[in-house]
């Protein structure tokens, strides 16, 4: 009984608002307020405060509404936990079923080399030995500096 009066006070209120906005001529935000005004009213009158008052009280769904904490707690644990582990149940028994037969996921851009297939060390003609200059790793970024005037 007295969330209904409470609630009635409330829309009361708020349509007394929305008159003085639309006195001032702001009929737009005079409506929007209105509307918010209405929706208690329009609660106590589906019985939804009843059943709100009723509930808020009531030990048996305060139990209930833990329940549905716990379940979603562990739920929450069981995903992080698929996550941690590299996939669901099934992704783990692919990925050792693929493993065991000796093929396993390739990336599909992956070149021919990196996969093993035909990589060869790159020889050197004999002739011509490998040249090392210090001053070789960093000249073209002293080209582009003096381009740029540093």
């Amino acid at each position: 009984m007295i969330a209904e009066t409470m609630c009635a006070a409330v829309s009361a209120a708020g349509l007394g608002i929305a008159a003085i906005t639309a006195y001032r001529k702001r009929f737009l935000a005079a409506t929007r307020i209105a509307a918010y005004a209405l929706v208690p009213v329009g609660l106590v009158m589906v019985g939804a405060v009843k059943w709100l008052a009723n509930t808020a009280f009531s030990p048996t769904a305060w139990a209930g509404f833990a329940v549905l904490g716990v379940a979603w707690l562990l739920f929450m644990t069981t995903r992080a936990v698929e996550r941690r582990g590299g996939g669901s149940r099934k992704e783990r028994k692919a990925a050792a079923r693929a493993a065991r037969e000796g093929g396993g996921p390739v990336e599909p851009a992956a070149s021919g080399p990196a996969l093993g297939a035909g990589a060869r060390p790159v020889a050197r003609p004999e002739g011509k030995p490998r040249e090392e200059r210090p001053g070789d790793d960093f000249s073209d970024i002293e080209a582009i500096l003096k381009k740029h005037g540093i």
